[in-house]
Formats: structure tokens, C-alpha cells, sequence
């Protein structure tokens, strides 16, 4: 049964559209529902269904060692609903390699999945090589900072994919507090997501300002599914994926679910003008693709930020350049070791 957040409706208030408020009821659920790993299982083994959770890596020393302990003590070995446990790193200079072999997950280095298949190039490329990796049905994603982990994050995102079986994606959502002033704000984080990704989901995508956490880092779906979309590199997948497979699938293929808190390292401003500029790009390139805007001329890819140090102003250019690579199915190596395609 779905829960509205926070107990309320969310955004079914008299101006909203019906068709909004419907999804919204009957696909917003609560983690507790699927807390029962035995009800689980079961649904998972008459459904003939395996189930893949890989962990997108990068400098996660300090903490990605004692999210694949309890995941796979509480998820495989205590109850078998979890068959893989993997970890896609994007060049650590840390032990995070190290420490994922010693938790018991398979390692992969993101240089190492689909050689010569353009560069890797930031998270979104991470998880588009993953699906090379992943033999499950069901894939999994989970951020590899998460400082109160909890098995929740993960059966929290299966849950519906199993009890719903029209329901071939889901996203998680939170609350995310935020550091200030020395001291632990309830709320206060998703800050890209609230000045960025859902005023431009508001302008381009109206449905799709039901997701609470649009950005979040914790979601999965059906393999069936993912295999037919695109992804685009860095910070922008995460947008990207929303608006693919809303429109390919519909706003009814998409479910969300409350998972109550989240606490990782909150990144300083300039990281996330970083990760806006990202998220902006994926949403011009795919407004063009849908011919819904026409830009008459082309658009940067270099950021410049402003940097204060010892007194003087800095300016500081990167090349930020979003990518988009193809559907897997649509790359021959994966073809030959899923079938498909045809």
C-alpha cells in the first residue's frame, strides 16, 4: 500500500492534475512495507528473479568497507535476497579497492569494463559499464558514502520492483541533513536538486516534480529496462534516466520510496556548481533531442568558477563535458553475453 511522505499528499493539492495525484498515491511506498526478507524472498524466487547491487566508487575508503558488510551479512547470507554484490570504481588513489575484495564484493575497475568503448568518464559512465558486469534481473545502484547505512537503502528499492510487477523503476528518497556551523541541521540537504533539477523538471517535465529525490543516488530497476536506455556520463545520469524513462515507459513505470534519512559528506558549493552545470547539460541535449527547444547556437562545456585565496580573486576553468552513451543492447560484446537486441 502507498504512503504519501511526511503524511501528507505531497503536491495533490486542488491545482494539480488528477493523473498526477493517482501516481502519486499509488506509487509512493514507505521502506517499512518491505521489511519482511522472508515475504521477499519468496516473491523473488516464484518470480524466477536474481538480483544484482553494485556500488559506484571513488576515494569511499572511509566508509564503503562497512556498507558491503552489512549488505552482504543481512541481504546474502542471513537471507539470500541479494546474488550480487559489486563495486565499479572510477581510479581510486585510496584503499577502497582494497577494502571491497576484503568485504567480500566483486571489483571492477571502470578502465577495465568494455575497453575501447569511449573514455570512462564520471559516475554516470560508471553504471552505463556496470550493466556489463551485473547478471541480475534486477539491478541495484547505492552511493558508496553513506554514513548510517542500512539495509533499508537496498530491500527499500527492491521492494516495490518485486510487489509491483508494472513498476520497472524506483527511486529512493530522504531526508538529507547537512553540516553548518559545527553542528548536524536535520534538513538542508539536495541543494542541486532544489535550485537546479526540479525547477527545470517543473519547466520541461511537470510529472516528474512528484519524484522527491530526483537526484538521489539510491535506485534500481528491471534490467529489461535499463538496457534500453541512454545514459549520459558525469552527474547528469541520474536526470537523464528520469526523463528517458518517462518517456519511454510513462510516469506509471516509475515508483518512489521513503527510506527516512540519509547522512554522507556534504559537498562544498563549488563541487555542486560543478555537478549543476553537468545536470543542465543532460537536460539541454535531451530537450534538443526531443525537439522541444532549438538552440541557435552551440553552448560551452568549460566552467569557470571564482576562487578567493590570499586575498585574490581566481579564475578557475574546467572542461565539463557531458557524454551520452548508448543503450547497452545496443553495444555487440553486451548482445553476446545477454542476448537480446534482436
Amino acid at each position: 500500500m502507498a504512503t504519501a511522505a511526511n503524511g501528507d499528499n505531497g503536491d495533490c493539492h486542488e491545482d494539480s492534475t488528477l493523473e498526477k495525484c493517482d501516481w502519486y498515491s499509488a506509487n509512493t511506498f514507505h521502506h517499512e512495507e518491505f521489511s519482511d526478507m522472508g515475504r521477499l524472498l519468496d516473491m523473488k524466487e516464484k518470480a524466477g528473479k536474481s538480483i544484482s547491487v553494485c556500488l559506484p566508487s571513488m576515494n569511499e575508503a572511509a566508509t564503503i568497507g562497512t556498507i558491503l558488510e552489512i549488505a552482504r551479512g543481512e541481504l546474502m547470507e542471513k537471507v539470500p535476497l541479494v546474488d550480487q554484490l559489486c563495486v565499479v570504481d572510477g581510479g581510486s588513489e585510496d584503499a577502497t579497492r582494497d577494502i571491497a575484495r576484503d568485504a567480500g564484493a566483486e571489483v571492477f575497475g571502470q578502465e577495465e569494463i568494455l575497453p575501447g568503448e569511449f573514455e570512462p568518464l564520471g559516475k554516470g559512465d560508471a553504471l552505463w559499464r556496470s550493466l556489463f558486469c551485473l547478471n541480475g534481473d534486477i539491478v541495484i545502484w547505492v552511493d558508496s558514502d553513506i554514513r548510517n547505512f542500512h539495509p533499508r537503502f537496498i530491500y527499500g528499492i527492491i521492494g516495490p520492483l518485486l510487489t509491483r510487477p508494472e513498476i520497472l523503476y524506483v527511486k529512493g528518497y530522504y531526508q538529507r541533513p547537512i553540516k553548518a556551523e559545527r553542528r548536524l541541521l536535520s534538513t538542508g540537504g539536495g541543494r542541486v536538486t532544489e535550485l537546479v533539477a526540479r525547477p527545470l523538471l517543473s519547466l520541461f517535465f511537470p510529472d516528474l516534480g512528484a519524484l522527491i529525490q530526483p537526484l538521489s543516488g539510491e535506485y534500481g530497476g528491471a534490467r529489461e529496462l535499463l538496457e534500453k536506455i541512454p545514459f549520459f556520463s558525469g552527474y547528469g545520469v541520474e536526470i537523464g534516466m528520469l526523463m528517458d524513462i518517462y518517456d519511454r515507459f510513462g510516469l506509471e513505470a516509475i515508483g518512489q520510496v521513503d527510506l527516512v534519512d540519509r547522512q554522507h559528506h556534504n559537498q562544498p558549493v563549488p563541487a555542486l556548481g560543478r555537478m549543476s552545470f553537468q545536470i543542465i547539460q543532460a537536460v539541454l541535449i535531451r530537450l534538443q533531442g526531443q525537439g522541444k527547444i532549438e538552440l541557435l547556437e552551440g553552448y560551452s562545456t568549460e566552467m569557470t568558477q571564482v576562487d578567493y585565496r590570499d586575498g585574490e580573486y581566481l579564475l578557475e576553468k574546467r572542461v565539463l563535458q557531458v557524454e551520452e552513451r548508448p543503450p547497452m543492447i545496443e553495444v555487440k560484446e553486451y548482445r553476446e553475453r545477454f542476448g537480446g537486441g534482436g
